[in-house]
């Protein structure tokens, strides 16, 4: 697999998700349907300047957040072709479809009545709708409310309203829990978030970056982009990172490039590092950790989990 760029960064996770991937765990992500049958939801429905007459049955998703979406709230059996990064859940139908250069001809040809985006690469929607296919843009999240938000459209637009209220309501549940007895910290322990052996990191205005805020924890990237001239995603340099000495490193690059705690540990200068000292440089699933969607409380239970661990 090709590593990440700050061009791919920028169309990815912060605007984006960095579809790079690897083996998922093999567990059905399909939520029961609730009670009130959604399976009865009232059509049609807008969302946005979206109209759909009656509910898709041939959804293609070209974002592997939305796929991971769709399956959650109980509209898998409805998609029927998703990207070539849609990894998960396992079931998902894979084909040869892009979602970084989508093609019309190609996504027409799966004869979809709804296809979903995260990004509008050479108007892909203006190319779609004019062939009378309708498309939902769902860009990547800034916060964890774009995140309901999009959840909540996708329930409208498949039938499955009230199995998509359920998933946001568990999700900040889940959230509520992991982060309500958090320690009191005189001093807020610190982390790199690394996305890739380049060094490029994410700000805390990002919103991977608002996971680990919402864990109590300091970013060391913060000062890398002050002005945000880079987006919410610098490239620190080896000398920046061993001078801010994190307590914690987070490896969201072991999957696409190999990095480990080891190789972290074998990098030049690295080896006084407090995260480096301490064993806390932990390794973190690629794609949960580039994705807005109902897996960002297994990240943000990776951090609480890894953080407790350090004596307030």
């Amino acid at each position: 697999m090709s590593r990440r760029t700050p061009r791919l960064l920028a169309a990815t996770l912060a605007v984006g998700a960095l579809l790079l991937g690897g083996c998922a765990e093999k567990t059905s992500t399909d939520t029961p349907a609730a009670s009130g049958s959604s399976a009865a939801a009232a059509f049609p429905v807008t969302v946005g300047k979206l109209t759909l007459q009656k509910r898709p049955e041939k959804i293609v998703s070209l974002s592997p957040t939305a796929t991971e979406m769709l399956f959650k709230i109980g509209a898998g059996k409805q998609v029927t072709a998703v990207d070539d990064q849609s990894n998960f859940p396992p079931e998902a139908p894979k084909s040869d479809l892009s979602g970084f250069q989508p093609n019309a001809e190609a996504i027409a040809g799966k004869t979809p009545d709804l296809v979903v985006l995260s990004n509008d690469t050479n108007k892909i929607v203006d190319q779609l709708t004019t062939l009378k296919i309708p498309v939902l843009l769902t860009p990547a999240a800034a916060t964890l409310d774009d995140t309901y938000r999009q959840l909540g459209d996708l329930g409208k637009l498949t039938g499955h309203p009230a199995e998509a209220d359920a998933v946001v309501t568990q999700m900040k549940n889940d959230i509520a829990a992991l982060t309500k007895d958090l320690p009191q910290r005189a001093k807020k322990l610190s982390y790199y978030h690394e996305l890739g052996p380049e060094l490029y990191s994410a700000t805390s205005k990002t919103f991977i970056g608002s996971i680990y805020a919402l864990a109590g924890l300091e970013n060391i990237a913060d000062a890398s982009d002050a002005d945000g001239k880079n987006g919410g995603y610098p490239q620190l340099s080896q000398e920046v990172i061993v001078k801010a000495n994190p307590d914690f490193v987070f490896l969201a690059d072991t999957k696409c490039c190999k990095q480990t705690p080891e190789t972290v540990k074998a990098r030049s200068g690295w080896a006084g590092v407090t995260a480096v000292k301490n064993n806390q440089v932990v390794g973190l699933d690629d794609d949960i950790a580039s994705r807005w969607g109902p897996r960002v409380v297994e990240l943000l239970k990776a951090i609480v989990d890894a953080t407790a661990k350090v004596p307030a």
